[in-house]
């Protein structure tokens, strides 16, 4: 399979290099001019948990190719779009009349209603999905970061299409495996206010790190994202559905907290992607839409407001 990674950020990266040792052929879209302040590789420090449970260490330089332009009788198979959310209209108007016969796979954080957010995309050629990897790319350059086993695909009712199981076939290949929801919309949202009620605490703290270090702020994180779960269930999604995703923050405190705890600052793939995020206004901005769609459907968030000097706008 032909694959375009629209960007360079950590998921098209990690993701890009795992496809490609798969066997697929990779390239990056960047913006012009980019392609020669990145240079010909990307050097990577990555644990690679696919198959063994405290990962598989990897250092490497990746040679990589870029793109600067795309034009609409390009021959890619897959266009893979994993961008921050406040990027993502942008990042769909280019890609909208230059799309071609590819596939895109949405792997994106999404607050917007999925099929408004794709905009002029023919929704026919869309999968939907969400990475289960994280880090951030240090001030060396070096992309630090864990690539967990699982990826997460689902639809928007109804089965997988034809495009959407060759993407689920090229993920296995590469040696991942797919967890499956036929509500994507509400995975999404649910997904995106667990992230607004970690950063309460990860924003008051000064990072995910410093969260990871600090039970009693992990036991806050999961009251403030219990206080959202009614803001999820306003946007007319069914909890019931998504049970196994919000366990983490229905279970008993004195559970659900240190275990959360130990996860983020000793098992070594999730205490990488704490560590080494490293673009806090990605935070800002979730807590920042989170709060503003509360504020619109006349929900109460109170943890969420407490936090707001942390996340407001300059």
């Amino acid at each position: 399979m032909k694959i375009l990674m629209f960007g360079r950020g950590v998921i098209a990266v990690a993701y890009g290099w795992a496809l490609e040792k798969a066997g697929h052929e990779v390239e990056f879209y960047v913006r012009p001019g980019r392609a020669a302040k990145y240079g010909t590789a990307i050097d990577l420090e990555l644990i690679d948990v696919r198959r063994r449970l405290r990962g598989q260490r990897v250092t490497e330089k990746w040679p990589v190719r870029y793109r600067e332009s795309l034009e609409p009788d390009h021959d890619f198979d897959l266009i893979v779009v994993s961008v921050q959310h406040y990027s993502f209209a942008e990042a769909m108007s280019y890609l909208a009349p230059r799309v071609g016969k590819a596939t895109v796979l949405v792997f994106n954080n999404l607050w917007v209603e999925p099929l408004v957010a794709i905009g002029a995309l023919p929704a026919d050629q869309v999968a939907w999905g969400f990475p289960g990897a994280g880090g951030g790319f240090g001030d060396d350059g070096v992309l630090r970061a864990a690539l967990l086993p699982m990826v997460f695909l689902g639809t928007l009712g109804g089965p997988p299409t034809e495009r959407a199981q060759a993407v689920r076939t090229a993920f296995r290949q590469a040696g991942f495996r797919t967890r499956e929801n036929t509500d994507f919309r509400g995975w999404l949202s649910i997904h995106f206010v667990q992230n607004a009620g970690l950063h309460t605490q990860s924003l008051k703290l000064g990072s995910l790190a410093e969260l990871a270090k600090r039970p009693r702020n992990v036991r806050e994180a999961i009251l403030a994202t219990r206080e959202l779960l009614p803001l999820v269930e306003a946007r007319g999604i069914d909890l019931r559905r998504h049970r196994s995703e919000v366990l983490p923050y229905t279970a008993p405190l004195w559970l659900a907290a240190p275990v959360l705890a130990w996860l983020f600052g000793h098992f070594p793939p999730m205490r990488t992607v704490m560590e080494a995020h490293a673009n806090p206004e990605e935070l800002r901005a979730v807590c920042r839409d989170t709060l503003a769609e509360a504020r619109r459907l006349g929900v109460s968030v109170p943890r969420l407001e407490e936090a707001e000097p942390y996340f407001a706008a300059d």
